[in-house]
């Protein structure tokens, strides 16, 4: 494991009995404090036949300042646009991510639609939480021969501040990872021996839309027309894919992110794999996000107890959710809000250590692993 540790805190969220939107789970909740300083989180409802709403809820801490549940508020966005839905009247709105965005006093939501052909990021503005106006789907431009549109696309967050692209000019920043065909952890666990890493096709990406600073409404978003790859497949605890997670928040060392990574072990008392669902660490440079400063070689939080082995989907934990603890005078403490095996949330302690581990290793344009 990294020197980076999480510290679990506990299951916070569970299935409510008897309440139709969440038979099939709670889960992946983007986190947020509100205008009011109070911590809110937006989880994943799941009704029967994986049909998906963004809920709300208030956190509830004890005298020591850890979560221990919530208090359910209600829904902030269900399947209503038209690319929320599918013609057999499944649909969904899923994981969400949100980021307050201090320059304009709004909170942007980042959360899969589930279209009619396929999982695609869209985007939705509030200025209180509680009521959400929908800004559509996200698009993006082509780069060199890489269809950004024609493709699936999830867990996508955005960066709080304008953020220099490439050539230097601010504009607005998004990681997501796009889901080429081939590139899900079921189809690459079927690949036998070492594999060739598709560098374009397998990785976390920051691209950026323009903006001016002066005027600029968030409202209305412009195309994602400025790429970079930002991770690749790297260590084994990731060789099968990896993908987003937490929100970029700024910490004194960079761009503080959780993501996740997939790989294979083994089922207890056989020799059947199944696929395991961990979570690491990336600092990106400050003035230049692009730029990996560290990342976990090892995991820092892996399927461990019950509600994380057994759910909906087993042997997963997918951090979704972070919270800097200002409210108590702990800015170096960070709390992060993870799915469990598909089926419930848990919180973890963070703190930030006084100096970056050295162990870490950058992104590498290597092809096999």
């Amino acid at each position: 494991m990294s020197s980076f540790q999480l510290k679990r805190l506990g299951q916070i969220m569970e299935p409510e009995k008897g309440n139709p939107m969440e038979v099939e789970g709670v889960l992946n909740p983007a986190a947020v404090r509100g205008p009011d300083g109070k911590l809110y989180l937006f989880p994943r409802l799941v009704a029967k036949g994986n049909y998906s709403r963004i809920g709300i809820a208030r956190v509830l801490f004890n005298e020591a300042g850890d979560p221990y549940g919530v208090e359910r508020l209600g829904v902030a966005l269900e399947p209503e646009a038209e690319y929320e839905l599918r013609g057999d009247g499944t649909g969904g709105c899923e994981d969400p991510r949100i980021t307050y965005m201090e320059k304009y006093n709004n909170y942007l939501m980042t959360y899969t639609a589930f279209t009619q052909i396929g999982p695609r990021i869209a985007l939705a503005i509030s200025d209180d939480l509680f009521h959400w106006k929908r800004l559509g789907l996200a698009t993006f431009e082509p780069y060199r021969g890489i269809d950004f549109v024609n493709v699936d696309n999830k867990d996508a967050c955005l960066f709080p501040v304008a953020i220099p692209n490439h050539a230097g000019k601010m504009q607005l920043a998004i990681l997501h990872r796009p889901l080429f065909p081939g590139t899900r952890p079921e189809e690459t666990a079927n690949k036998d021996g070492s594999r060739v890493v598709d560098l374009d096709r397998e990785s976390i990406w920051i691209s950026y839309c323009p903006m001016e600073l002066k005027g600029f409404k968030l409202d209305h978003l412009g195309l994602f027309n400025s790429h970079h790859r930002l991770a690749s497949p790297v260590s084994p605890w990731e060789w099968l894919k990896i993908g987003g997670g937490t929100p970029p928040v700024l910490t004194r060392f960079g761009w503080l992110i959780f993501y996740h990574g997939v790989h294979n072990t083994p089922k207890p008392g056989s020799y059947e794999l199944h696929l395991s669902y961990s979570a690491g660490i990336m600092v990106l440079s400050k003035e230049h996000p692009q730029v990996i400063r560290y990342r976990s070689t090892k995991p820092v939080l892996t399927p461990l107890l019950p509600q994380e082995r057994g759910g909906t989907v087993p042997n997963v934990v997918f951090p979704t959710g972070i919270d800097r603890r200002d409210d108590i005078d702990m800015p170096d403490r960070f709390d992060v809000y993870f799915g469990m095996a598909d089926s419930r949330i848990g919180a973890a302690r963070f703190n930030l250590p006084d100096l970056l581990p050295q162990e870490g290793v950058a992104d590498l344009p290597q092809a096999k692993i």
